[in-house]
């Protein structure tokens, strides 16, 4: 007890130090002609800290998110999502020297203080801490840790190959936190003809995966549902020039449609390759991708269409012939969604993901191993009404997959009572009929959950 408030009273005490500082600079920039001639009693004045204040923005949010029934076998049976939450944020637009003004520059920070009940540990999180600077009026370079996203899929990826936290979307918490950091660089060049997004990641973040201790999963390993006894080696990609990430999109408008091309190479995201079956050590194999979206104007029917299509190319398996890594596949995603009146909303999806070099993959299987479609289809269905003055949100999002015979249900009501506090319930339920497929095996993790937040 005593170890986490001396760390809470450090990280406030730097948090507080280091806001400070970037408020001071913004505030000496505006005022250093007049402070020559304020008595030395009077500089330091209550404007001054009120203006302190009033550039650091945040929430404090609490969170619950009780079991249905649970499968016992995770670290807490009766919950998933026990926490406190305090995040603070703070813009820095400097004016001099007149060099640096001139690039339009932005220095921003987000950080999030987590006391997390279900793991008994209190932590610190930069969530985002970058500059932005606008050297030339058609180009944009942004540098530091940032959220990294593209594509057109509503909680659907394909060419958005950056990487997402899971374990945050399926026990509760706000769908920010399913976006991970990147360390990163992007450069962004803008044009008639097309603009350019680069992306240079030399730090490797896999995914937030599930690994047993918080949500039970399908342990191929094991052969069963598994939770805390589960004991993967995971091995990440070694810090190296060559293993730098590089992501890359050109786009423009055609008219009333979005298009945009895809192209990036590094590694997947998820640990899909074995290194040793005997040692349960899993690898994150090399990948590219390459792919396509479009999204506008549905014809004749109204509402807004989208299309998306994506290549990964598994460089480690092209030939599919390795059972211990992932096929290389296609992907294809069509959407829409449309407004009705009486702020009515709803939207569709309809994705397919192909395995290539299917027949290799079944000839080399083994028993035991995880059976696989060549054709995996996965249908979602949002919808989602407004009421109170658009103060009460209701909305329920559904996956659904014929080929895997299993579903994901996300009800969730939000009221913004007001501009500061904001009440959130909802649930995730998980169902289907095999125990291996990707939402039957969170079926043990069903729960409610609820969050009450203040910002300011």
């Amino acid at each position: 007890m005593l170890s986490k408030v001396c760390s809470f009273i450090i990280i406030a005490f730097i948090l507080a130090i280091s806001i400070s500082d970037v408020s001071f600079a913004e505030s000496a920039s505006i005022n250093s002609e007049k402070i020559g001639n304020i008595p030395q009693d009077e500089r330091k004045s209550p404007d001054a800290w009120a203006k302190i204040f009033d550039s650091v923005h945040g929430f404090i949010e609490t969170a619950y998110g009780p079991k249905f029934l649970g499968d016992k076998l995770t670290q807490k049976n009766d919950y998933n999502l026990l926490e406190q939450r305090l995040q603070l944020k703070v813009a820095y637009r400097p004016q001099k020297p007149a060099w640096l003004a001139s690039w339009n520059p932005e220095f921003f920070y987000k950080g999030d203080l987590l006391s997390d009940e279900y793991k008994e540990i209190l932590r610190y999180q930069t969530r985002e801490g970058y500059g932005l600077v606008s050297p030339l009026s058609w180009m944009d370079a942004k540098l530091g840790r940032q959220i990294l996203t593209w594509g057109t899929g509503d909680y659907l990826f394909i060419n958005d190959v950056f990487p997402k936290d899971y374990e945050s979307f399926f026990i509760g918490r706000d769908d920010e936190y399913l976006k991970a950091p990147s360390d990163a660089g992007k450069f962004s060049i803008y044009s008639q003809l097309v603009s350019v997004d680069v992306v240079v990641i030399p730090f490797f973040t896999p995914d937030v995966s599930i690994r047993g201790d918080r949500l039970s999963f399908y342990d191929n390993f094991l052969g069963r549902i598994a939770g805390k006894e589960s004991s993967w080696i995971f091995t990440e990609p070694a810090v190296q020039f060559e293993n730098t990430e590089i992501a890359t999109r050109l786009y423009r408008n055609l008219g009333e449609y979005e298009t945009a091309i895809y192209a990036f190479k590094g590694f997947f995201n998820q640990p899909v390759g074995i290194k040793n079956e005997s040692a349960k050590e899993v690898f994150y194999p090399k990948l590219a991708v390459f792919g396509a979206s479009i999204r506008g104007p549905a014809p004749s029917v109204g509402g807004i269409a989208s299309g998306e299509i994506g290549y990964s190319d598994s460089l480690q398996d092209r030939s599919g012939e390795n059972r211990l890594i992932e096929n290389s596949g296609m992907k294809y995603l069509l959407g829409y969604e449309r407004d009705f009146p009486k702020d009515w909303r709803i939207g569709m999806q309809y994705f397919v993901e192909q395995m290539l070099n299917f027949d290799e993959f079944k000839a080399n299987s083994q028993p035991g191993d995880i059976p696989r479609d060549e054709f995996r289809q996965l249908l979602t269905f949002r919808i989602t009404k407004l009421f109170w003055l658009q103060t009460l949100e209701a909305s329920l999002f559904t996956f659904y997959s014929p080929t895997d015979s299993d579903a994901y249900i996300r009800p969730r009501l939000a009221w913004q009572a007001n501009d500061r506090w904001k009440l959130t319930v909802g649930a995730n339920i998980f169902f289907g009929k095999h125990d291996w497929t990707e939402f039957d095996q969170l079926e043990g993790n069903d729960n409610f959950y609820i969050r009450l937040r203040y910002s300011f």
